[in-house]
């Protein structure tokens, strides 16, 4: 039976490069995954009113609120994702809120057949990126970074 590890110990030069860059490609992984939540959280600043109008559309209560509890997840997570900041809290966080924004807002199976298309890839995306997180919740965000992988 075999176990997972974060570094494959493999005896190629392939692994061998891999293994020794390994802190740097996981700083760059949490750099491009957590772009995404910061740009959208600034363009949420300057779009407000339209953010809210969205997410009140869909029948969600205090859209408001929400918006702003959605500007703080996406830019205080997405940095502490970037600088290394507890970054498993920040990735499970992240996780959740990608989850339930595609469940709420990309929810192809309720539309009509001329948007569910995009929507299904919108969709898919999002939960790909939420595997992606889930894989820095149980693997850590390697040892570049404020809390060292943590």
């Amino acid at each position: 039976m075999t176990t997972a590890h974060p570094t494959h110990t493999g005896s190629n030069t392939l692994d061998s490069a891999l293994n020794t860059s390994a802190s740097t490609i996981a700083l760059i992984g949490r750099v491009l995954l957590a772009a995404m939540f910061v740009l959208a959280g600034f363009d949420k600043i300057g779009g407000f009113e339209g953010t809210a109008g969205y997410i009140g559309s869909v029948g969600l209560p205090f859209p408001e609120l929400l918006t702003v509890l959605t500007i703080a997840v996406e830019i205080g997570a997405g940095l502490a994702l970037i600088v290394g900041f507890q970054v498993r809290i920040a990735a499970l966080l992240l996780a959740g809120f990608t989850l339930a924004a595609s469940v709420l807002f990309h929810n192809y199976w309720a539309m009509p057949a001329e948007q569910a298309y995009v929507q299904q890839l919108m969709f898919m995306k999002n939960v790909s990126v939420a595997g992606g997180l889930l894989m820095i919740v149980a693997l850590g965000g390697g040892a570049l970074g404020l809390s060292k992988g943590k």
